[in-house]
Formats: C-alpha cells, sequence, structure tokens
C-alpha cells in the first residue's frame, strides 16, 4: 500500500467566515468541522490543522463584550473538532478593526513546517496574497501546497501560484452543516 503524503490545513478564519457569510452559511458554529476536514483531506495522512484569527480583547462596551462571547464560543467549536487556533490581534483604527500578525503567524507557520519537514502537503483555506512568498518557497523546497478557495470569489493569484486549486460552492458545505 502506498504511504499518504502528510498534509497540514492552514485556516485563515477571517477569511473563511466571510466567504461562508457570502454563502449565508452564516455560523460556522454550527459546521461539522471533523467531517468538512476530513473531506478536504481525504487523500493525506492529516497531521493537524489551525485555525488562525484576531483575538478580541474584552472591554466595557457591550459590543465588544459579544463578540469575545462568540469568539470563546469558536475556541469551544474548534476544540472539539481538533483544530488548534493562532491568535494575531486586532488594531482599531479610524472606527474599524484590523486584523494584525495573522498573516505572518500563517507564514511562519507555513514555513517552519516546510524546513522542518513536518508535512509533505498544504492545504491553504485563505485567499491572502500576502502568503505568496511563503507559497513559493514551499514549492522551491519541492512541497505541494493547495489553494482551498470559493469559486464566488477565486484569487486568481493564489490558482496561479499554488501546486494545485480546489474552489468550493455552497453545496460542497451544506453537507457539513449540524443539525443543532
Amino acid at each position: 500500500m502506498k504511504k499518504r503524503k502528510r498534509a497540514i490545513i492552514i485556516i485563515d478564519g477571517s477569511n473563511f467566515h466571510f466567504k461562508l457569510k457570502d454563502l449565508q452559511v452564516q455560523n460556522i458554529l454550527k459546521i461539522d468541522l471533523s467531517g468538512f476536514l476530513t473531506k478536504i483531506s481525504e487523500k493525506f495522512q492529516l497531521i493537524k490543522t489551525t485555525y488562525y484569527i484576531g483575538k478580541i480583547r474584552t472591554s466595557n462596551n457591550s459590543k465588544t463584550k459579544k463578540l469575545h462571547s462568540h469568539q470563546q464560543k469558536l475556541f469551544a467549536h474548534l476544540k472539539k473538532h481538533n483544530v488548534q487556533y493562532s491568535l494575531g490581534y486586532l488594531l482599531k483604527s479610524d472606527g474599524k478593526y484590523h486584523e494584525k500578525g495573522v498573516d505572518v503567524n500563517m507564514a511562519v507557520d507555513i514555513l517552519v513546517a516546510t524546513y522542518e519537514d513536518i508535512c509533505d502537503h498544504f492545504i491553504l483555506i485563505s485567499s491572502d496574497t500576502d502568503l505568496l512568498p511563503a507559497i513559493r518557497i514551499v514549492r522551491k523546497k519541492h512541497k505541494t501546497i493547495e489553494y482551498v478557495g470559493f469559486s464566488h470569489q477565486p484569487s486568481i493569484a493564489m490558482i496561479a501560484n499554488c501546486t494545485s486549486s480546489r474552489l468550493l460552492v455552497k453545496d460542497d458545505i451544506l453537507p457539513f452543516n449540524e443539525r443543532m
């Protein structure tokens, strides 16, 4: 029997959240992540999955409290599905929050896994082109990296630079909606 390649799944949490929202899949907490991740990695031996997101800090603001509470539920959901998480931070400027450090965390983890030979294949659920330098190094080191995006907003740059790509549609997600 042929040995399956070792794979790591990298999920850009904010990117994934907003792509699902565009598809009217409103709540990631209702997605059977275990089933979904098993399906997209079925050809590989899955080593680990990491979800990258900016940490919401608590404050006396009711909106922030609500967001923090939701993020704590997200962390519990990820843990339930054996998904690790890596935190950047949120910076408020001009009244809007912007994630900082998340792309860097993803790129560093990709490069560490490449150079330490932790895996053979990456499944990257992100359309963020800030990751292109890391992707080029992965390919130069003879590893493979698969871009998993969404058909309603594909990243042409990711498709062009990754070893392979897969574009999901709403029907690819719906079978993993948990019945609550």
